[in-house]
């Protein structure tokens, strides 16, 4: 409670009610850097509902693995998918127990698929690799959607989180996708500055990078069309005026 904790940030840019005063002091100050941080983080949710749709409808997608959940906003990914595909399977994975009550509450299945939730870390891949409720949900010999969305940002470079990715996508079977947004400087070197400055004086690690760096991300997988692109601008569904106004890429791969 006395540390902020990125996915109750998330929820109060969002309009949610499930973060604490440590976590909307954060919030504020990034607000106060980014004046558009509450625009942003609905278009990186935005961003996950066409990703959801086109990976079901398109590519034939059944199951997912979603690596930094964060707290449930309907319609959740699951959801999205289960419109098209009543039996698609859909693994969330969090570290924060606030994230695992209401996603036991909230992430309900139709009874045709399945939805379940492990309580792991991405700086611990096997562990979530061989978590015996991933094995119950997911088929590993067929393709998986796996998604890390505004997550990565949360490791520092020491971290290496480019080789725990790299672990993350050995895993999965060819004819997987793996959707990534990660937040950039690119756009606005002077407001990501200043949010990277405002979250890293509160104790967290907030890492903007460029765009290369992010491609790193995907290694030798196929980037879906348009490639990686901001944010707004992957497959919208109405243009927006400004893509950039929003300081994420975001992009979609396939494991040849």
């Amino acid at each position: 409670m006395n540390i902020p904790h990125s996915a109750r940030m998330y929820d109060y840019w969002l309009g949610g009610k499930d973060n604490f005063a440590v976590d909307r002091a954060v919030a504020e100050a990034i607000v106060q850097a980014i004046p558009g941080m509450r625009y942003m983080a609905g278009e990186n949710r935005k961003f996950v509902h066409r990703a959801a749709r086109d990976l079901v409808a398109k590519e034939g997608v059944r199951q997912f693995l979603d690596i930094g959940t964060g707290i449930p906003t309907r319609p959740n990914l699951h959801e999205i998918a289960q419109q098209i595909a009543p039996e698609a399977r859909v693994v969330y994975v969090d570290n924060d127990p606030i994230v695992l009550v209401h996603a036991r509450a909230l992430m309900i299945s139709t009874e045709e698929g399945r939805s379940e939730y492990i309580s792991a870390d991405i700086r611990e891949p096997q562990s979530i690799l061989s978590d015996q409720v991933l094995a119950e949900t997911l088929d590993l010999t067929q393709p998986v959607g796996l998604t890390m969305i505004a997550i990565l940002m949360l490791l520092s470079d020491a971290d290496d989180p480019w080789a725990l990715v790299a672990q993350l996508r050995d895993a999965m079977p060819s004819g997987s996708l793996l959707a990534i947004t990660h937040p950039t400087a690119d756009f606005n070197p002077a407001e990501m500055g200043q949010a990277v400055a405002a979250a890293t004086g509160a104790g967290m690690t907030l890492v903007a990078r460029t765009r290369e760096e992010v491609r790193r991300f995907f290694g030798d997988w196929e980037l879906l069309d348009p490639g990686l692109v901001p944010v707004s601008s992957w497959r919208p569904d109405e243009q927006v005026d400004n893509p950039e106004a929003a300081y994420y890429w975001a992009g979609v791969a396939r494991k040849p």
